[in-house]
């Protein structure tokens, strides 16, 4: 693993904590010895427009941008934005999201409609499918907030670095009070 570059896409809506877990994810890595370069894209998210970040990481990487067709993880806090950012993944991708739908202002409004059996639609293209529900497993770590780091906890299955550098990295980014919280919730998706 450490002579190739491992892309993650993080995708989903404003509010929903991914550029902490990107953050997160980005520190994993560093106290794991990888080089790491990490980019954003912010889409209106203070207002719940999309957010995407990208997470590179590898023994050397030139770019933070992972090109299109060449991911090998999607991390999906949204179901609708899961669906739309399938195109950046490789052939046999993981997929791992959220069993969440946050409907957009053109749905909310009456102008569009939110697209049906987005799970289904999702694991016939990527059959590597993990579908999480975040919000349930965070309420029962103490803090319906904390399905960004259980989301952290499933994907960090399919990620081959050790279970200490991911507790590491959460002791480092996440505030000493919301800490205990996040480390159950990270479990909690971790053992999903």
């Amino acid at each position: 693993m450490k002579g190739q570059t491992t892309n993650i896409l993080l995708v989903g809506v404003g509010g929903q904590g991914i550029l902490l877990a990107s953050e997160i994810l980005s520190e994993t890595f560093m106290l794991a010895g990888f080089d790491v370069k990490k980019s954003e894209i912010h889409g209106m998210s203070q207002r719940g427009g999309s957010v995407v970040s990208h997470v590179r990481f590898g023994e050397k990487v030139f770019s933070p941008i992972v090109p299109e067709g060449e991911g090998d993880i999607l991390f999906g806090f949204e179901l609708m934005e899961t669906l739309r950012a399938l195109p950046l993944l490789r052939k046999g991708g993981k997929v791992v999201a959220n069993d969440l739908q946050i409907p957009p202002s053109s749905v909310l409004m009456g102008k569009a409609a939110y697209p049906e059996m987005v799970d289904e639609r999702i694991r016939e293209k990527f059959p590597d499918f993990l579908l999480v529900d975040g919000q349930r497993l965070a309420v029962k770590a103490g803090n319906a907030r904390a399905a960004n780091t259980v989301l952290l906890g499933a994907v960090s299955r399919r990620i081959d670095v050790a279970e200490e550098y991911w507790l590491q990295a959460l002791e480092r980014m996440v505030p000493a009070k919301a800490l205990d919280v996040n480390r159950k919730a990270f479990m909690l998706g971790r053992e999903f």
